[in-house]
């Protein structure tokens, strides 16, 4: 028998939580985190869900480009410092090289091919030969990230592939791409590469303003099911500098026609009375959850609405009337095995030329949102 109406309102209580609890999921998947940055004055000049948690999919290689840097500055390393691919190394997913174990590459293309390709298993042989083993790398990036102000960020590999304990926020990249541009402006080559070559394959860049758009320098994409599109992009042009990031973009045409838009945007308007990046505060109830946005991205429905993107050819159509076409052929460099190994394993081209880098669709397991 009830009394008093208390099992009444415990189950409203119960339904009531439930729901709030499915609506801040809603939210997070709504999120559409964004930030634009004046890299001298530091100058937040836009900002959307700055510190809502993402998984960083391959823009986590910034962060293991910069603890490079930093190992290199420490005299640890030097650009033609070898890294040795291991068995460890060689068995990550796409995207990769497939170099075989014992297989080795310089500082310089490992670099390169990272920032680049995207690859997996070369981000993992270059945290063994810098850190010792992949996770004493990891700690080194985890303690990097914290050292520059990273407040909400956390790392679990090198490369960006899902799990939990893997986010970072709008603002924490951000903080990350300006400090790259400030502290290692000698590097900064890396970021703007239009495409590099093993001497037998020819791989471009997935950035697809490089080139194509006025004054852009920079600096990585990436892709999972989980976190969407993502683009952290850097431009310079008349004496002024900015940094966008984008994330849960819907597409990769999606994610470079927003950053086109953002960057002409700093490049051409003053910003007045906005916060810098240090003055900018935490703000958003769903902040501290990771957003997991796989059902939006990965679907039937948005497959076809990507395909119907890409023209005849199979181009990807660009929008921005900021972006032009290059009708020119791409500045490649090299980058590649050591002079007394083979370029590409024998055998592989086949499955090499079917991995399509960061914006490749993989059966990767596709995590809970972690907390």
């Amino acid at each position: 028998m009830q009394t008093n109406g208390r099992p009444v309102r415990r189950v409203a209580a119960l339904v009531s939580a439930a729901l709030l609890f499915t609506a801040s999921l809603a939210n997070v998947a709504d999120a559409n985190p964004r930030m634009l940055v004046d890299v001298n004055t530091l100058q937040v000049i836009e900002h959307e869900d700055a510190f809502q948690r993402w998984y960083p999919a391959s823009l986590t290689k910034l962060m293991t480009a910069y603890t490079v840097f930093r190992a290199i500055k420490a005299g640890e390393m030097s650009l033609e410092s070898p890294v040795i691919m291991t068995k460890n190394a060689a068995a990550e997913p796409p995207s990769k090289m497939y170099f075989k174990p014992g297989q080795k590459m310089t500082l310089d293309s490992a670099l390169k091919i990272i920032l680049v390709k995207s690859a997996n298993d070369v981000a993992v042989a270059i945290a063994e030969s810098i850190g010792g083993s992949e996770q004493g790398f990891v700690d080194r990036m985890n303690a990097e990230a914290a050292r520059i102000g990273m407040s909400s960020s956390h790392f679990i590999n090198p490369h960006g592939l899902p799990g939990k304990g893997q986010y970072t926020t709008a603002r924490d990249l951000a903080v990350l791409a300006v400090t790259l541009k400030r502290e290692f402006p000698q590097y900064s080559s890396y970021f703007a590469l239009e495409g590099f070559t093993t001497g037998k394959k020819q791989y471009p860049n997935y950035n697809m303003l490089i080139g194509r758009f006025d004054g852009a320098d920079g600096m990585k994409t990436g892709f999972i099911c989980a976190s969407g599109f993502n683009q952290v992009s850097s431009a310079t042009r008349n004496g002024r500098a900015v940094v966008s990031v984008v994330l849960g973009s819907e597409s990769l045409g999606a994610r470079a026609d927003i950053s086109a838009g953002m960057l002409e945007k700093g490049l051409t308007m003053r910003a007045a009375k906005v916060p810098t990046l240090g003055q900018l505060r935490p703000y958003g109830e769903t902040r501290n959850e990771v957003a997991d946005i796989s059902q939006e991205i990965c679907s039937k429905h948005a497959a076809k609405v990507r395909s119907e993107g890409r023209d005849e050819a199979g181009r990807q159509k660009l929008l921005s009337p900021y972006i032009h076409e290059v009708n020119r052929p791409l500045k490649l460099v090299f980058a590649g095995l050591m002079s007394s190994d083979t370029a590409t394993p024998a055998g592989n081209d086949e499955v090499a030329s079917r991995d399509m880098g960061d914006a490749v669709n993989i059966p990767i397991p596709i995590p809970r949102p972690a907390f």
